[in-house]
């Protein structure tokens, strides 16, 4: 795409504006690192926009609190107090998701991401967020958890402007297909390769 031009021009009937605002389904894959990290960089634009940003975490463990978490929290309250950027929510199923009575991870992992999917798929018929982040969806995809068709046909119908951002190895492949932008995050060289474990600012 030089110069920012498309390679194609549909005769799709849209002019360039409609074309351009179309709301996208992301996709993140690939065993390299960066497939979050390259999902909380867009949250951090449409952050900027005033989008509504969601995220929900659906594999990573309670105590395990992410920089970028921390970052956005104080986003969100940065938007209460001033209006600036937009509202931020951020859920994980490890803790409990905060809709939900249930709290801790006893529960069974699988109930627990149908949990999750479940209400995703209320807030997106309601259009509640400007940009969700669906962080490690695709595990619970690829491990039978949640339906895949759903998940695709919930998507293409969804009404309103809504980006979605879908992060995880193994990415089933309709739901690469139904994507608008999938990227495929490819490992050339690794610091654990060399023995090394992961370090503040880098991995969390």
């Amino acid at each position: 795409m030089p110069q920012g031009q498309p390679s194609v021009v549909p005769d799709d009937g849209l002019t360039t504006r409609q074309r351009r605002n179309r709301p996208l389904v992301v996709v993140h894959t690939g065993i390299g690192k960066g497939k979050s990290t390259a999902a909380f960089g867009l949250a951090l634009r449409g952050w900027n926009q005033g989008w509504s940003i969601g995220v929900f975490q659906f594999v990573k463990s309670a105590k395990w609190r992410v920089g970028e978490e921390s970052a956005f929290l104080a986003l969100g309250k940065v938007h209460e107090e001033t209006g600036e950027g937009g509202p931020v929510e951020w859920h994980k199923m490890g803790s409990g998701w905060s809709w939900s009575r249930k709290q801790g991870s006893d529960d069974d992992h699988a109930e627990a991401a149908r949990e999750g999917w479940a209400e995703i798929k209320r807030r997106l018929a309601e259009e509640t967020h400007g940009l969700y982040v669906l962080d490690e969806f695709t595990y619970p995809l690829k491990w039978g958890w949640i339906d895949v068709d759903d998940v695709v046909q919930t998507l293409a119908n969804r009404p309103g402007h809504q980006h979605v951002v879908i992060t995880g190895r193994d990415a089933p492949q309709s739901l690469v297909d139904a994507a608008d932008l999938v990227t495929h995050m490819t490992k050339v060289k690794h610091p654990m390769d060399a023995g090394q474990k992961g370090q503040k600012g880098i991995e969390w």
